[in-house]
C-alpha cells in the first residue's frame, strides 16, 4: 500500500469522474466499508466541486490538486484551487436560513460526514480527515441523519430555482 497519493486535473465540472477514481482506488486499498466509502466519495467529490465552481470559476486552465496520506489514525485528504480563497469561517448554517437563499450546503456536507476539517490559505486548501477507527453504530446514525437533511435542503434549494 501506498502512504501518499497525489492528482491534478483541470477545472471542469467533467474531470469529477477521475477524482471519483482515485477516491474509489484508495478506499480499495484500504478496505474502506461501502457506508464509509460513500461519506468519503460525497464529500471529497463535493469539495472538489466547490474548488472547480467556486475557487476556479470554472476556468478549465486552473487547476485542482486532491492528495492523500494514510495517517495511524485514518485518511487525510487535501483539495486545494487556484482561486483567491472564501471566508469559510463567515458562512450561515444552511439549517438555519431563509429556504431561498440557501449557501454553504457543500460545506455542511463536508463537515458532517467526516470527522475533521481544516481550512489553510484563505480558505484555498481544505484538508479533510477521516478517522476510519472511530466508525461505529453513532457516528453512522448521526451521519445519515446528517445526510438526510443535507438532502432536504438541496430540494428546497432546487425548488427555488
Amino acid at each position: 500500500m501506498r502512504d501518499s497519493k497525489r492528482i491534478s486535473i483541470n477545472s471542469e465540472l467533467n474531470n469529477i469522474n477521475i477524482i471519483e477514481q482515485f477516491v474509489e482506488e484508495i478506499c480499495d486499498e484500504y478496505s474502506i466499508n461501502n457506508n464509509y466509502f460513500s461519506n468519503i466519495m460525497l464529500v471529497i467529490t463535493e469539495a472538489v466541486r466547490n474548488s472547480i465552481i467556486h475557487g476556479n470559476k470554472l476556468d478549465p486552465h486552473k487547476k485542482v490538486r486532491l492528495s492523500f496520506r494514510s495517517k495511524p489514525f485514518g485518511l487525510l485528504f487535501i483539495v486545494e484551487d487556484e482561486g483567491t480563497g472564501f471566508d469559510y469561517g463567515n458562512l450561515p448554517d444552511p439549517t438555519e436560513v431563509e429556504e431561498k437563499d440557501v449557501k454553504g450546503t457543500g460545506l455542511y456536507l463536508i463537515r458532517s460526514l467526516s470527522d475533521d476539517v481544516t481550512f489553510k490559505d484563505n480558505g484555498r486548501i481544505i484538508e479533510i480527515t477521516f478517522k476510519i477507527a472511530s466508525i461505529n453504530y453513532e457516528i453512522s446514525i448521526k451521519r445519515v441523519n446528517e445526510l438526510n437533511l443535507y438532502l432536504k435542503i438541496k430540494a428546497v434549494e432546487e425548488s427555488h430555482k
